[in-house]
């Protein structure tokens, strides 16, 4: 009982092994109301400041750029903000 008990966590353990590991996928781009951010790979291939700017618009804010994180695997980080005090003109809004 104990043989068949070794071979087969031997067996379990072997087929774990030789299995691939599935990283989960990340999309290039994700936001919500309150920020996002861009992968860093998108963001020197495309203008990330104009993804930035028109995602928060959507949503009637400003964005503000946080953090760059410039490696492989690295992210551009903004917050979307409210329109500052004093400004006369609301962002524009874009729509699709």
């Amino acid at each position: 009982m104990r043989k068949m008990m070794a071979a087969g966590l031997l067996a379990l353990c072997g087929m774990l092994a030789c299995a691939p590991a599935r990283a989960d996928w990340v999309p290039a781009f994700k936001g919500n109301d309150t920020g996002g951010i861009i992968a860093y790979t998108l963001a020197r291939e495309a203008d990330a400041r104009l993804i930035a700017v028109q995602h928060c618009a959507s949503y009637g804010k400003v964005v503000k750029f946080l953090a760059v994180d410039a490696q492989y695997g690295g992210y551009l980080s903004f917050a979307c903000r409210w329109v500052p005090y004093g400004a006369n003109e609301r962002p524009l809004r874009t729509r699709y």
